[in-house]
This record gives structure tokens, sequence and C-alpha cells, in this order.
């Protein structure tokens, strides 16, 4: 996840010096970046000059670093091409910087697993801000897979995929790589929430997935945006639930967290080994419901089945109630006593702005930014990413510059 305002750790409390090694094929430009980056008792910095016939910025070294800084030249293909080749975990955390503003070279770069893009004149600060996020993530042990939330209606119509589509928004947003998966193989409709038309469906993927590795799964995708991809049903595609093995939607998922920051999933109301292995992966599930004691019932039956027939632990589950009414004969104290879930997360009834969105095929963080129901989205959004981020990443930016614009069918 790529954030313009690094966590704040003290450099005293990492174990070790972080590791950095620059690499470049310039050296004025290695001691350029040599100079920006300065002294840092928590850093480790040495710098490597590659001029003996390699591409590969980390050929024959011994030992992998724990951030590489690339200088990109002019062979950036063959120099990310060369770290590609490289299994993943053969290949450290990544910056790249240099003469890099093509759309196939970002692509590229993202690819080899780079965190950040910095454009020249490379500037202080984000450098360092950009340094300081990798340290922070190694000193915090931060596991290199993505995050799987899951959506789900404890009574149809409650509004779990409004809240999953817009909650993928928020979420890609901030720079995040995101995946919205529509998980209801009849009735799904995300594609039609964020107007765009797949060409390929979630059950080619399930059925293909042991040949696939990240690319091939971004391929068949649809892309909202460059950060936001979408893997649902096609219009008048029949899927059964027993047409998908439980092994192929386990290495979907797996595959999915290795390659995005995050894996948002609208699933249908309903039990069965699809939704039970999602549910059981999922680091937060949310119940979204409204204001009834239809609702109210449905949902404590759903949410028992959960914690004890499925072991899922209580703190994983989270509440929402949607179109929240204050004046409502259900009231919120009433449902967290019912559901033992503490006091619900509520989103306002914005029914005529959430109606407009859909109908248009356009997120509500688009749609109406400043709407009360979009606020509280985003307010959920921001609390799965750990902090409020109050300005697009430099990735984010150098996407919006090449693609023109955040909805890029």
């Amino acid at each position: 996840m790529l954030k313009q305002t690094p966590p704040s750790a003290p450099a005293a409390s990492i174990a070790r010096p972080l590791q950095l090694l620059i690499s470049s094929r310039d050296a004025a430009a290695l001691e350029r970046l040599r100079t920006v980056i300065g002294s840092h008792p928590a850093w480790q910095v040495t710098t490597r000059l590659v001029n003996n016939g390699h591409t590969d910025p980390l050929f024959g070294l011994d030992h992998l670093p724990d951030l590489l800084l690339l200088h990109v030249s002019s062979l950036w293909r063959d120099e990310l091409a060369a770290l590609l080749l490289r299994p993943a975990g053969q290949r450290p955390p990544l910056l790249v910087c240099g003469p890099l503003d093509e759309r196939e070279g970002l692509r590229l770069a993202m690819q080899a697993g780079a965190r950040d893009f910095l454009a020249e004149p490379v500037v202080a600060d984000e450098l360092l801000a950009a340094i300081q996020r990798v340290a922070f993530e190694s000193q915090a042990g931060v596991d290199a897979g993505g995050r799987l939330v899951a959506v789900m209606n404890a009574k149809g119509g409650s509004g779990a995929t409004m809240l999953a589509c817009n909650l993928a928004h928020q979420l890609s947003g901030h720079g995040a790589r995101t995946l919205l998966l529509d998980l209801d193989l009849q009735f799904g409709c995300v594609a039609h929430c964020l107007d765009v038309r797949p060409a390929h469906s979630h059950l080619e993927v399930l059925q293909r997935i042991d040949e696939m590795d990240g690319m091939a799964l971004n391929g068949f995708c649809s892309h909202f945006s460059p950060t936001l991809h979408v893997l649902g049903g096609r219009p008048g595609e029949l899927c059964l639930t027993q047409d998908v093995r439980l092994e192929q939607l386990e290495s979907l998922l797996d595959l999915a967290r290795r390659h995005y920051d995050w894996v948002v999933v609208d699933l249908p109301r309903q039990i069965d080994h699809l939704t039970g292995i999602t549910l059981e992966q999922a680091d937060r599930i949310y119940v979204v419901l409204q204001q009834s004691l239809s609702h109210l019932k449905d949902a404590s039956r759903l949410l028992a089945i959960m914690r004890e027939d499925m072991g899922i632990q209580a703190q994983r589950i989270q509440v929402v109630v949607n179109r929240y009414d204050k004046a409502a004969a259900v009231s919120l104290q009433d449902i967290g006593e019912a559901l033992h879930c503490g006091e619900p997360i509520r989103l306002a009834n914005d029914y005529a702005v959430v109606n407009e969105s859909q109908n248009a095929g356009v997120p509500l963080g688009l749609h109406a930014p400043r709407a009360p129901i979009t606020q509280g989205i985003r307010q959920l959004s921001q609390a799965l990413l750990g902090a409020q981020v109050e300005a697009p990443s430099l990735l984010k930016r150098t996407f919006g510059r090449l693609f023109g614009g955040n909805h890029a069918q």
C-alpha cells in the first residue's frame, strides 16, 4: 500500500539497520541519490555501479538487501525484466526512479514488486518517506500478502453489494491495488454497479487457476481504474456452485492475495463450500443489515453460524447497519445487544444518492463524494488502512497522468 505520509516509528527500535542498496548504471546518479539519503542511524546504505555487462541490478550478490533503490537507465526494460526472472521470494522490496515515464515501464515496475516510483528530479522528502515506509513494514513484520475483506447481507437487499463496490473503490483510491471479486455466481451485479463490461468471467479464471500467475489474473479482470480490478460473471452465463471446486477457489484467493493489496469479496447470502472458505480466510467480515425485526432475526442466525459452527473469531466480524434511521423502532442498542456485537457501524440513509450512483455505474466517491453515506464508507476504508490518507500516492499520480483519469475501462 502506497501512502504519502509514513507511519512514525523510532529508528532506535529497529532491531538491525535496514540494508539499503542503490543500484544504477550511472555513477553520477548513484552519487546524487547517496547524497539525498545522507546518513541515517537505522539505515546501512551501499551503492552499486552496474557496468559489468549485466542488466540485473542484483547479479552476483551473496545476500539480498532489505530494500533495492533502482535508478533505471535507457535499458529499463532489460533491468526490470531481469528482476522479474527471479522468483518473488528472491526479490527485495523495490523503489524505482529514473527515466521511466512510459506506461509499459510502470507496469513492469509494479510487476517486479515496486512499492513506489519517484519521478526525476527526486525530491528528498519523498524519497526518505518512501524508504521509511519500507523500514516501518520491516520492523512491524507486515505480511507481504494482501488483506481479504468479505461483505455479506444478513437479509437480501440490505446493501452488501453497494458496500463492497464502494469500499473497494475507496481502498483503491489510496493507491492500493484492489480486486473486487463477485462470488454471487448467478445474480452478481458488481460489474453493472461499476459500469465495466467483462470480457472474461470468474468461472473461466476458476477453471484455469492452476495455470495462472498474477499477470494472467490481471489480464482476465476488467479494469475500472489502474488500481481497481473487477472479476465477476458475464451476462447470460449460467454458473452453479457445484461447477466450482473448493480447491479452485482456494487457489484463486491465494493468488489474488499475493498479487493485490486488498481483495474485497461480495458474497451471496448463503452458506456453502464457496462462501464458507471465503469467510474462514477473511481478515474482516462485514455483515450488512437494516433496522427491522426480520433483518435482526436473520442476522442473529447468520452470526451464530459464523461464530459457533464455523469458529470465526468475533473480532473479525463487524455489523453494518445500512440506511440508518435514528427514529426506527429497532435501535442500534437493540441490534448491539441482540447480536452481541457492540455498537454497529452505521451508514446514512441516502437511498436516492445510492440509486443514482448504481444506475449510472459510478461509485459514490466520484458521484457524490460529500454525501453522508460516502463519508461513512470512506471512514470504513480508512479504518482498514489504519491511518488517514490525505494525498494520493506518487505512483497513483503518475498513473493519473498516463491513463488520463481514474475511470479507465
